[in-house]
């Protein structure tokens, strides 16, 4: 009998840790501090697509479980986070956000062997200098958006001053000195290059030193916080200066610092998702629920779907495998088919301009 009891007990342990039986992922950005608004995208983003996945049966035949890591948008934090993901046995993360997060955090997970995929660091050296072949991103790079947006600025503002500021960040320098170099080389003259101090709350001091050099277009590498409020300070000193910069004013937050001074500023992005036929039930589904479903969100919805695909390709979550199968796939996502170089980069429409106006951003009409 006791025999008996212990064969069904082992039996019973062995039925319910196959029913429970999961995979591990993360997803990692910033869900507090100044840049919360992006960690609430990329958060909002994993939540639906592991919803998604495992509704139609999960990985290989296991349900996929998500944890949150926060790292601010800092360097340190975010190797907190890295080997915190490790500890909990992750075997894929969805991140970071900020460049200056993801670069440090990727030498944790090529030591750690987790495959990591970031939907927003566009630094080129994120992938031109990763530490490990289980590195891959899903958007664009700088050089490519500089590329855009240096030769916009000698063609549209071609008899203005342009000025070029930045947040001293990976991402923020990296974008300015990209676009700058661009609008250089086509020509261009930079009337004005410096740096500013992120997390601050008065620009005044850098808005009265540009009134006084009668800037017509500042180029902003950084962040919408501040750029938000350098737009709405140049306007409370009458000037009329076109603001443009790049990614990271993909937030409804921008408009929210701004008000009616940011009307007419011009950002880069890549065509946006969400307009896409095959990510509409995706949105649809996100905007019920009451997600976010802006910037950077189905970028990661669409990380997450490749891990599954390629974990499915692979038979397994071993990361050899894995890298594989990305390095061998295309990839049917809600941002459209996509394939990765040998860089882990990742095949995408290039950058497209859009403007805020009347508190939301669309595609620049020209």
């Amino acid at each position: 009998m006791k025999k008996q009891l212990l064969a069904g007990a082992a039996l019973s342990l062995l039925m319910t840790g196959s029913a429970w039986a999961e995979i591990v992922i993360g997803v990692a950005g910033p869900m507090t501090g100044s840049y919360a608004t992006f960690g609430e995208q990329m958060k909002a983003g994993a939540e639906q697509a592991v919803a998604d996945i495992n509704a139609a049966g999960g990985v290989n035949g296991e349900q996929l479980r998500l944890v949150v890591g926060d790292d601010a948008c800092d360097p340190k934090q975010a190797v907190a986070v890295a080997n915190q993901f490790a500890g909990d046995g992750v075997v894929f993360a969805a991140g970071h956000f900020c460049s200056g997060s993801s670069i440090p955090a990727s030498q944790v997970y090529a030591e750690e062997g987790i495959l990591q995929i970031s939907p927003a660091s566009t630094n080129p050296d994120f992938t031109d200098k990763r530490p490990g072949d289980n590195i891959f991103r899903i958007c664009g790079r700088d050089d490519q958006q500089g590329e855009i947006a240096g030769k916009f600025l000698m063609e549209h503002f071609p008899d203005k001053k342009v000025a070029f500021v930045h947040d001293k960040t990976a991402y923020g320098k990296g974008l300015a000195d990209a676009t700058m170099a661009v609008y250089e080389a086509a020509g261009g003259t930079p009337a004005l290059y410096e740096a500013y101090t992120a997390g601050e709350k008065d620009y005044t001091a850098l808005v009265s030193k540009l009134k006084q050099e009668g800037i017509d277009v500042l180029y902003v590498g950084g962040y919408h916080t501040e750029a938000g409020l350098m737009a709405r300070q140049m306007r409370e000193q009458g000037m009329e200066t076109v603001l443009v910069s790049g990614d990271a004013l993909l937030t409804d937050e921008y408009w929210a610092i701004t008000g009616d001074a940011g009307e007419g500023t011009l950002m880069t992005f890549s065509p946006d998702p969400r307009k896409n036929e095959i990510a509409k039930p995706i949105v649809d589904a996100m905007v019920a629920a009451g997600k976010n479903t802006e910037g950077y969100s189905l970028y990661t919805y669409a990380a997450v779907q490749i891990f599954a695909a390629a974990a499915e390709a692979a038979g397994s979550t071993d990361l050899d495998g894995l890298v594989e199968a990305m390095n061998a796939g295309t990839f049917d996502t809600v941002l459209g088919t996509l394939e990765f170089d040998d860089k882990g980069d990742v095949t995408l429409p290039g950058y497209v301009f859009y403007e805020w106006k009347d508190g939301q951003y669309d595609y620049l009409e020209e």
